[in-house]
């Protein structure tokens, strides 16, 4: 009976997808955490990923070709020769292009069923309040505390499951914050928007190039887990990545009762912009 019922299934879900969508994806149809179920979930997700250069390069990559419906991509930037090294969505034939449109040709190269939405203009806040709302995930990908602050503050007025990841020199980070549970610390807890930290840009202190595809690489996978419902998404987790060593270590996360940005009562007017 459950070889009758599986069939069945099967063929319900052979009328939504496609031969060609079948093949594509057959080897996440064939774990059994993903299925058809979480492979048609993830065809009908929209991810958010802000920021197109190391960490988005990756991550559009990967979610691009596991069939994310929608993917949006937010960058004011454009391809420059330095950027080669470790942004691997872009090529020499794209220099001097923005990096959105850069990457939307690499990505329906990779697969035309996806549909990209491109916002080559600074993630600010009246663009961000927009976007965040309709994406089922938001990946940070920006490289400056003022925008992750930001990106915060508007996933957890909006309830959606943020992904964030940084990497300079040789060190990388990545952890999941999600405010639609309400034991999940969010970004500010763990760096508060008050504190003077001090943006470090690659570009004087240099990233090693695998690092940015290997943080990025791992957003994407959180996404997907998080959109297909499978696993345990990195939620109260800071893992961070030593390259010169390649040693991982987990850093346990609490929410911050006193945070400016999650503690209720949540006060907008009071968040620090």
């Amino acid at each position: 009976m459950t070889n009758v019922i599986s069939q069945l299934c099967l063929l319900e879900y052979r009328m939504n997808m496609t031969d060609n969508q079948l093949l594509r994806y057959a080897r996440h149809i064939q774990l059994k955490e993903c299925d058809i179920q979480g492979q048609e979930r993830i065809l009908a997700a929209h991810a958010l990923i802000i920021g197109a250069g190391g960490l988005g390069s990756p991550a559009a990559l990967y979610l691009a070709s596991s069939g994310i419906g929608h993917l949006t991509l937010v960058d004011d930037d454009v391809v420059e020769l330095s950027n080669l090294q470790r942004q691997i969505i872009h090529t020499t034939e794209t220099l001097g292009h923005t990096k959105v449109e850069s990457a939307r040709h690499m990505l329906h190269a990779i697969n035309p069923d996806v549909t990209v939405h491109t916002h080559a203009q600074r993630a600010d806040e009246a663009l961000l309040n927009r976007l965040i709302p309709t994406a089922q995930v938001v990946l940070d990908c920006s490289d400056n505390f003022e925008t992750r602050h930001l990106i915060n503050r508007l996933c957890v007025t909006h309830r959606v499951p943020l992904i964030s990841g940084a990497a300079i020199r040789f060190d990388g980070q990545i952890s999941v914050f999600d405010k639609r549970h309400d034991d999940s610390p969010c970004y500010a807890c763990l760096f508060p928007p008050d504190s003077n930290f001090t943006n470090e840009p690659c570009s004087t202190l240099g990233v090693f190039a695998p690092l940015v595809g290997i943080i990025g690489a791992m957003q994407a996978a959180e996404a997907l887990k998080i959109v297909a419902h499978m696993g345990e998404p990195l939620m109260g987790q800071l893992l961070t990545l030593d390259a010169r060593t390649m040693a991982w270590h987990s850093i346990e996360l609490e929410s911050n009762t006193g945070c400016l940005v999650c503690s209720p009562p949540l006060n907008i007017d009071n968040i620090m912009s």
